[in-house]
């Protein structure tokens, strides 16, 4: 996740662990919807953190390297086991530091031939950089919580949706590649390209953006999770997700408070950002909001003091966080 603050004008212009026997004990809950009760399966935050843990035993998936090629090729077979149609979207994109990487998309569908759909996304990459740190400020990270924790949160999501019965709209479940490679901080002037301001981050959204999977694909929204897994963590109306799509973050923010999660999502703005739901707005006309985590007393954007240093790791992982993001993403989908 790129740390400077999102400018508008610049966009503008330019193991499977206990989740196979947790599916013995669903507990499931009701949420009324206006006359009708729509029965909410549970989501298991135990099963969301292996997920995780998992992810980060492959090593730093950092794009051309063998941890993120056997990351990739988990995730699509986690996908395809829980139900859903699987495409996977391979690309080549240059980064700020010219070397070539070799990206994917992994794209799961639920309901396929429904014409409503949600779209689900998280970046799968982790950042090659510790940059933040104060020594070996050139070695990659594990990413426990920038990265793999929104994949966790929607691989869960996915066994949930194969394992009961499903909302009647579509769900597509995108996991962005190329995130995280961004200049590194040493870097204050990065290269442009084609005489042009280049965005080195989110490459694998900008990419899907205007390519997407499916010609003419189109989402009814969007929600998009980048850091949901830290103890404590808060989510804010970041500002990016206000201007695109404020309707979604009023429903979502909604639902977190019905279901006693305030203490998460803060029903207060915070600064836009640079992220991959930016070029989901932008490009693909999908209104996409953003749950990242913002801490207000944090000296950088405002992420936790882990950001993009070795200290991202399972220790910081805290299945209460998981359960609050999950809990209100699956009620949020079911009530449509």
């Amino acid at each position: 996740m790129m740390l400077i603050r999102f400018i508008f004008l610049l966009i503008a212009g330019f193991l499977i662990y206990g989740c196979e026997s947790s599916k013995k004990s669903i507990d499931m809950r009701a949420s009324k919807r206006g006359k009708k009760t729509v029965t909410v399966p549970s989501f298991n935050s135990d099963s969301a953190w292996h997920f995780i843990k998992n992810q980060v035993s492959f090593g730093y998936r950092v794009p051309n390297t063998p941890s993120h090629r056997l990351c990739g090729e988990y995730l699509e077979t986690r996908l395809r086991s829980y139900g859903a149609r699987v495409i996977i979207q391979e690309f080549r994109e240059q980064a700020y530091n010219g070397e070539q990487l070799y990206l994917k998309n992994i794209i799961g569908s639920y309901n396929p031939e429904a014409k409503k759909r949600i779209l689900l996304a998280a970046h799968w990459d982790t950042r090659p950089f510790a940059d933040k740190d104060i020594e070996n400020r050139y070695e990659p990270i594990e990413g426990a919580n920038d990265g793999a924790s929104g994949v966790g949160v929607l691989l869960e999501i996915a066994r949930v949706l194969h394992h009961n019965e499903k909302p009647a709209i579509g769900i597509d479940i995108i996991f962005f590649d190329g995130e995280d490679y961004g200049e590194h901080e040493d870097v204050t002037n990065p290269p442009m390209k084609n005489n042009l301001v280049q965005i080195w981050w989110c490459l694998g959204s900008q990419y899907w953006a205007k390519n997407p999977h499916i010609p003419k694909y189109s989402a009814y929204y969007g929600i998009l999770l980048d850091m949901v897994g830290a103890k404590d963590a808060t989510f804010y109306k970041e500002g990016g997700s206000m201007q695109f799509a404020p309707k979604v973050v009023k429903k979502v923010w909604s639902t977190a408070r019905s279901l006693g999660y305030s203490n998460y999502f803060i029903d207060l703005n915070s600064p836009g950002i640079m992220d991959d739901h930016i070029f989901v707005n932008r490009d693909a006309k999908i209104p996409m909001i953003n749950i990242v985590e913002y801490d207000p007393d944090s000296p950088s954007y405002y992420f936790g003091a882990y950001h993009h240093t070795r200290a991202d790791n399972m220790n910081i992982i805290d299945k209460k966080t998981l359960q609050a993001v999950g809990e209100t993403i699956l009620y949020t989908i079911y009530n449509e």
